[in-house]
């Protein structure tokens, strides 16, 4: 008793980091746990994935913070404050496995390219994590390939 069959336990469904299907879940995820983004954090990022494995190769994205509140998905803002260029590998080492010192290694290197209000980036890393940003990193390793 106690502990459910194997069998009957559902899997968790599994997608390519940066998909589409990939982007459906995240915001389902952001809608259910919320918290994700650090508080006080105001920020409009687009992002360029550089090396995808997709048939374009690089993969517009943009990234919002308020309130608390975070907002992933394909395509650029039109009034972002910050927009940075970098690899998909890199991305995923930041985003999936939530590895800040990745994104460190990496800017230093050159592989991240940044443009516009660099101010807002370092501020929304200054608040650290928001609340549930450790419960969101564990659910995207469960739902990414």
């Amino acid at each position: 008793m106690g502990r459910p069959a194997l069998g009957s336990v559902p899997a968790v469904a599994k997608h390519p980091f940066l998909s589409d299907a990939w982007f459906d879940e995240v915001r389902r995820l952001h809608d259910a746990v919320g918290g994700a983004a650090p508080e006080g954090a105001e920020i409009r990022m687009n992002l360029m994935i550089t090396a995808a494995p997709f048939p374009d190769g690089d993969l517009a994205m943009h990234m919002a913070a308020a309130g608390g509140r975070a907002d992933w998905g394909k395509g650029h803002l039109d009034d972002a404050d910050v927009a940075l260029t970098l690899g998909y590998d890199t991305a995923k080492a930041i985003f999936v496995d939530g590895n800040p010192q990745a994104a460190i290694e990496a800017f230093m290197a050159g592989r991240i390219i940044v443009q516009g209000d660099i101010t807002k980036l370092m501020a929304m890393q200054a608040a650290g994590p928001g609340s549930t940003a450790s419960t969101l990193t564990k659910a995207l390793q469960e739902i990414t390939e």
